[in-house]
């Protein structure tokens, strides 16, 4: 039997010129503007010079283009194009190719990287006044790094870095992103820093001046020093930065690596002084009452980096665990693990506040699984630009996310946001129901001049009478992107408390 028609290698492609894939842009590009994303990008970067011809012409409409592309899913250079495909280039001004994009990356230096830095810090802030992003700051940083692994041998900047892999150290070619993050208790964590280096740089490279960047963003942002906690695991103890977290006025809480001196000072505590502790969703015991773990803390005063310039007295807290290797009643054997803390909380809490530290392990999580998947070009510069970018995006639809005002996609994974708000939204309702009236030229009504094409975001066809009366009182059926229309709006006043 023999088919009637031949089969070609096709791929689907959405080219229908009256339906938008992701209408979720809109008030996403809105809340951006209205935080003064594109005022921000036409202060900070700046080009002075080009190695291709135009390459860096046009900087705010392009760095805003690849933001929406990341808010769109899009995790290398050619998924870019999801902005022009059906009618998004009727809804969005602006727009470019990917490969114009490609060409604008690859114009970076590593001084254009840190102006987009200064953008990432000061759209957090804004992003904070006018959603509940960080509402209640108390406040929570933690400093990690990975390797993203890369292939290609001519990529600058990869080399062969340490990393764990099913609990073992292996070596692997990649670039290191280093990040700090800060967190709350009603919201997932944000980024307020992070810096791209070489595969083979240490964990703790450039920590001190990204911890002090960071601190600086949460009191700026609302947060009073002395209840910012800066936490990290072993590779950041070291006397520059927690020299770096003192000097600003906020604590410290890193895990510390054994060495003869923490060994002693554990051997020094009496095995009474230790106590249970239970964290958050413990299990007791129906019958006893009591917790089922064995875990138990205790505290030393411990001096470290004795007879340095860093010299700092803190205190050790050891949390012990019975080795579930070794099941002798009689002689039990304990596993110790210490962190070096200023922190004055009780020692269980304080063991539980360090504990917590692996919320940023969900950062990561939701950069790999998006703009993070690829670092896309070979030039390490563009691959840095392109990390802050999505930090920048992250830190967008986190904003977005609580702007909503449901708590699931306050706490939502980033494919969540990435699915739901960035892509489902009312188009006959972009505008604020209940919101004030857009000026003349503004982001929510029609552009200044008919021949001009504002960045994306900023223009879109004016809007038939909204489907729901600023009086209608229920809005329990609302989409996700008709919340976020609304609450964009309603500016907040001020930094959140």
């Amino acid at each position: 039997m023999q088919g009637s028609h031949a089969w070609h290698g096709d791929s689907a492609v959405f080219d229908e010129d009256n339906l938008v894939s992701h209408g979720g842009l809109v008030p996403l590009l809105e809340l951006a503007e209205q935080a003064g994303l594109s005022q921000l990008l036409d202060e900070h970067v700046r080009f002075t010079s080009e190695r291709v011809r135009s390459g860096a012409a046009n900087p705010t409409p392009k760095l805003t283009s690849i933001v929406a592309g990341m808010a769109a899913g899009a995790d290398s250079i050619d998924d870019l194009d999801v902005i022009r495909a059906g009618g998004m280039k009727k809804l969005f001004g602006g727009v470019y190719a990917c490969a114009t994009l490609g060409i604008f990356l690859r114009e970076f230096t590593h001084g254009h990287v840190r102006q987009l830095a200064a953008v990432l810090r000061r759209l957090l802030v804004a992003l904070a006044a006018r959603t509940p992003v960080l509402t209640g700051i108390t406040d929570r940083a933690y400093i990690d790094s990975l390797l993203r692994p890369v292939y290609g041998k001519a990529k600058q900047g990869a080399s062969f870095g340490h990393t764990k892999i099913a609990g073992k150290s292996i070596l692997r070619r990649g670039l290191s992103p280093l990040a700090v993050t800060i967190s709350t208790d009603t919201a997932a964590p944000v980024l307020a820093g992070v810096r791209l280096r070489a595969g083979r740089a240490g964990s703790s490279r450039g920590a001190a001046s990204m911890v002090t960047e960071a601190i600086n963003t949460a009191v700026e942002v609302g947060a009073r020093p002395e209840n910012i906690l800066v936490r990290g695991d072993s590779a950041f103890c070291g006397g520059k930065i927690i020299a770096a977290v003192v000097k600003a006025g906020a604590t410290f809480s890193f895990a510390i690596a054994r060495n003869p001196a923490v060994d002693a000072a554990i051997a020094s505590i009496p095995d009474e002084a230790f106590v249970p502790v239970q964290y958050p969703g413990a299990v007791t015991d129906p019958d006893t009452g009591e917790l089922i773990s064995d875990a138990q803390v205790s505290e030393v005063e411990y001096t470290a980096f004795a007879d340095t310039r860093y010299e700092i007295t803190g205190w050790l807290v050891v949390r012990r665990v019975l080795d579930a290797n070794t099941q002798d009643p009689l002689f039990p054997v304990w596993r110790y693990h210490p962190f070096f803390t200023n922190n004055t909380e009780p020692v269980a809490q304080a063991d539980i506040s360090h504990r917590a530290h692996a919320v940023c392990e969900t950062v990561w999580s939701d950069l790999i699984d998006g703009p993070w998947a690829h670092q896309p070009s070979g030039s390490f510069a563009a691959n840095a630009a392109w990390t802050t970018l999505a930090a920048i995006t992250h830190n967008l639809l986190r904003a977005a996310g609580t702007a909503t005002g449901t708590t699931r996609y306050a706490l939502a994974r980033g494919a969540t946001l990435r699915g739901s708000p960035a892509r489902n939204a009312d188009p006959c309702c972009t505008c604020p129901p209940t919101g004030p009236e857009p000026p003349p030229g503004s982001a929510c009504g029609r552009p200044s001049s008919p021949h001009s094409r504002p960045p994306p975001g900023t223009h879109h066809p004016p809007a038939p009478p909204h489907r729901h009366p600023p009086d209608a009182p229920d809005r329990a059926h609302w989409t996700p992107g008709q919340r976020l229309s609304h609450a964009i709006g309603r500016p907040r006043s001020g930094p959140p408390p």
